[in-house]
């Protein structure tokens, strides 16, 4: 380890983790660099687009933009600590229902920023799942199927046992009629 190298210690998806970086790295560089989790993607690098999204003691952090030094002991959660024993996150499973993600390539940051909403809000509306997403930008979808899967994902951990939306409702005839068209 050279001068300009320091060793940290956080929680790092639920467990303890000390690593040496060098003093000048961002979190995202060293969750990626030293940690191995690509998981948090590169982006902007500027603050802009929300790929870098984790949850640093619960809250969203774009991971660009704080330095690695400045986590010490903190709990800091990433796309790869959706997962549990038990399997996806119910968040990850309703994204993939209904298809939400395209390139994914926002989806992790956009994944962890949804669990911070549902973690403060459990029956949040579409305006405010749209605007906590707001900081997430995806180049891909509308994100119609975005909120959906938010809202799915969070049904599901209320406990509500609520279907998936019909091919018809998806392609926007809520009726089934398409003699019409």
């Amino acid at each position: 380890m050279n001068a300009d190298s320091v060793t940290g210690s956080f929680v790092l998806n639920g467990e303890r983790k000390t690593v040496a970086y060098p003093e000048h790295h961002t979190l995202l560089e060293v969750l990626r660099e030293e940690c191995g989790l690509p998981g948090t993607k590169h982006g902007c690098e500027l603050g802009e687009c929300g790929t870098c999204t984790v949850l640093i003691e619960g809250v969203p952090v774009l991971s660009c933009l704080v330095l690695a030094r400045q986590c010490e002991d903190q709990a800091i959660e990433t796309v790869e600590g959706l997962e549990s024993a038990e399997g996806l996150h119910p968040l990850q499973v309703a994204f993939a229902d209904l298809g939400a993600a395209q390139c994914g390539y926002c989806t992790p940051g956009i994944l962890v920023t949804a669990k911070a909403l549902l973690a403060a809000n459990a029956s949040p509306t579409s305006a405010e799942i749209d605007e906590a997403l707001s900081g997430n930008l995806c180049r891909c979808t509308g994100y119609r199927k975005i909120t959906e899967a938010v809202d799915l994902a969070a049904a599901r951990l209320r406990g509500e046992d609520r279907a998936l939306p019909s091919l018809s409702e998806l392609c926007g005839h809520p009726h089934g009629d398409h003699s019409h068209e």
